[in-house]
C-alpha cells in the first residue's frame, strides 16, 4: 500500500538538518520501497506491506532515530486518505502571492470536530475546515498576519501537527500515484 511520510520540523530553522537522500536510503533499510522524497521538508512516498499508519509511523520514528541521533515526529498518511483531503479542498485554494492556504496534519489525539474551536480562527477573515486527519486553513495574504491561527505557533497544540502548504500536498498526491 502506498503512504506519505510527514516527518514534522525536518530542515525548518536549520534545526533538525537531514539528507533526503540519506532519508530515503533510511527508510529503504527499514524495508519500505518506491521510496521518493519531495523537497527538503521530510516528505517521502513510499510503499509498505504493513497497513495501520501509526504502527508504520512508529517504526520510521524508531529508524530515524536510530539513524540519524534523534526522534522526529512522524504522521504517515495513506494513499486513500491523502486523496480524500486533495478532492475535498477546492481546486482555486491556492497557495500564492494572493492567498495562503496551508493543510495542518493532525495527530490522532487532536484530529476531531473539536479542533477548530481549539484554533478559534477569526470567520471573517479566514476560514478553517476539519477533514478527517487533517485542518485546512485558507487567508488572503493581506488578512495572514491578522490571523488567529498565527497564534497557535509555539504551543502544545501546534505540536501535535505538522504543516504542509497546498502546493506541497497537491504534488505529494500526485507522486502517490
Amino acid at each position: 500500500m502506498r503512504y506519505v511520510a510527514l516527518l514534522r520540523g525536518i530542515n525548518v530553522g536549520g534545526n533538525i538538518k537531514v539528507e533526503m537522500s540519506k532519508l530515503a536510503r533510511s527508510f529503504e533499510s527499514a524495508g519500505y520501497t518506491d521510496v521518493t522524497t519531495y523537497i527538503n521538508s521530510g516528505n517521502v512516498v513510499f510503499t509498505a506491506t504493513e497497513h495501520r499508519a501509526k504502527l508504520i509511523a512508529e517504526s520510521i520514528k524508531r529508524k530515524v532515530a536510530t539513524d540519524f541521533g534523534f526522534e522526529v515526529p512522524t504522521i504517515v498518511v495513506s494513499a486513500d486518505a491523502l486523496k480524500s483531503i486533495v478532492k475535498a479542498i477546492p481546486s482555486d485554494w491556492t497557495n500564492d502571492d494572493e492567498w495562503k492556504t496551508d493543510v495542518c496534519f493532525l495527530w490522532e489525539e487532536i484530529d476531531d470536530q473539536s479542533i477548530l474551536e481549539k484554533l478559534s480562527y477569526d470567520p471573517e477573515i479566514e476560514t478553517m475546515t476539519h477533514l478527517p486527519g487533517a485542518v485546512v486553513w485558507h487567508v488572503s495574504r493581506a488578512n495572514q498576519l491578522k490571523s488567529k491561527m498565527v497564534k497557535v505557533v509555539g504551543t502544545k497544540l501546534y505540536t501535535q501537527m505538522t504543516v504542509r502548504n497546498i502546493n506541497t500536498v497537491r504534488k505529494l498526491s500526485a507522486l502517490l500515484d
